[in-house]
């Protein structure tokens, strides 16, 4: 079949299935959720095997290794996966929520949250999205269309038959989970064209992913993902937290979103700190690329170029400033930052609300890691993705940014 065609066809089953799944209690929705979480743990060995073929094909493409990381599924993350989706049946449904007025002629004005409809979602080799986005659709009531990446289509198909199994065995349509397992560019850019069938398209990915699709798309977008993330170490800071932080916000993944990827220091503390945090690493490999201060301090350091200031590596890269002070810091984060998760490591609570005040970001840290920019970690269970846009949603989108709201309208005969 046609690629177009192909795609018209799945989004025409997802919208053939969104009534069902809207009408779904939280009681069957729930029940979904938790057999996916017993079906990803019986199917764990399948689900590896999948994986692997994905990571073999993937290192034979020469697929770096920090993408590498994202792609690999093992025991201890399926089950890290299914514990989310448990996670997930226990928060409370948005959907039927909302509030109730009675104006003064009697008319009774209810607005809810209903399902938005079929949310799309276009996403790179991350596996886990898979789960994630399919499971805050079900539990909102929502058909949903996966695209991922040919790196993960493996572990998608896998992922996706086991979804589609759990709702038919709660007879609920097994098409409100639909994968788009044709991986070419055309079927995305098709996905991007499919206005009337799809409500919203999500991507998430890099940012080549999001640009193209924030500038090609004719379905409504949510812009998500892109993390050129600044922390910033203030006069005031306690330098072995800081340390500790910054190691965390860099080290401990660097190939999401929420790693950090410009480290900003206050000209007092930099020939201090810089030394501390260099050997904190203990002897872990990390590129950093320094301004001429952070060169003097550091002689390993690599002079940073003007793009170094702009760029999300998602690698052992790492952009380092010294800077005059707070208003510094700020200007330089507003300039260069993608909105996403911005940090300051003070102990001034003056510096720590003005640094919260006038960064323009999705999240804004005081003394505490950007790698907590996290759907799980802000007890949303699961998330989408993380939006950096300001209309709908902002940050991590969990089950509220997938709801929209509907007025109800009860009256007794009044005419205007």
């Amino acid at each position: 079949m046609e690629t177009t065609a192909y795609v018209r066809s799945l989004c025409e089953a997802a919208c053939a299935a969104k009534a069902p799944l809207a009408a779904a209690s939280t009681k069957v929705k729930n029940a979904v959720l938790t057999s996916i979480a017993a079906l990803l743990v019986e199917h764990t060995p399948e689900i590896i095997a999948a994986n692997a073929d994905d990571l073999a094909h993937a290192e034979e493409n020469g697929v770096p290794a920090p993408m590498l990381d994202r792609l690999k599924l093992d025991g201890k993350r399926i089950a890290s996966i299914a514990d989310s989706l448990r996670e997930l049946v226990l928060l409370e449904d948005p959907i039927g929520s909302g509030s109730r007025v009675t104006r003064p002629n009697g008319l009774i004005i209810e607005h809810i949250r209903v399902p938005l409809g079929v949310v799309a979602i276009i996403y790179e080799a991350r596996p886990n999205v898979t789960v994630d986005a399919a499971a805050l659709c079900i539990k909102t009531g929502n058909a949903c269309i996966l695209r991922g990446g040919k790196e993960a289509i493996a572990t998608n198909r896998a992922l996706t038959a086991l979804m589609r199994q759990a709702l038919e065995e709660n007879r609920l349509p097994a098409d409100g989970v639909c994968l788009i397992d044709n991986t070419t560019r055309e079927s995305s850019t098709a996905l991007m064209k499919m206005r009337g069938l799809v409500d919203l398209l999500v991507p998430r990915g890099g940012a080549g992913l999001i640009r193209s699709v924030v500038e090609n798309a004719t379905v409504p977008v949510i812009e998500t993902g892109a993390g050129n993330c600044h922390l910033y170490v203030d006069a005031t800071a306690d330098l072995p937290m800081a340390v500790n932080v910054a190691i965390n916000a860099k080290m401990s993944r660097p190939s999401v979103c929420n790693a950090i990827e410009t480290l900003l220091v206050h000209e007092d503390m930099a020939a201090k700190f810089l030394p501390m945090f260099r050997d904190a690493l203990n002897g872990r490999a990390l590129e950093i690329r320094g301004d001429e201060k952070v060169c003097e301090i550091l002689t390993d350091a690599h002079p940073a170029a003007e793009s170094d200031w702009e760029t999300e590596y998602d690698d052992y890269i790492l952009a380092v400033k010294v800077v005059s002070g707070v208003d510094e810091a700020i200007a330089h984060i507003n300039r260069y930052n993608t909105k996403h998760s911005e940090c300051i490591m003070t102990r001034s609570m003056e510096n720590a609300a003005r640094f919260q005040r006038e960064i323009d970001a999705a999240a804004v840290y005081v003394n505490a890691s950007t790698r907590f920019t996290d759907g799980g970690e802000f007890g949303f269970g699961a998330e989408l993705g993380i939006s950096t846009q300001k209309l709908h949603a902002r940050g991590p989108m969990g089950l509220d940014a997938l709801t929209t709201g509907k007025y109800l309208i009860t009256g007794d005969g009044q005419v205007r």
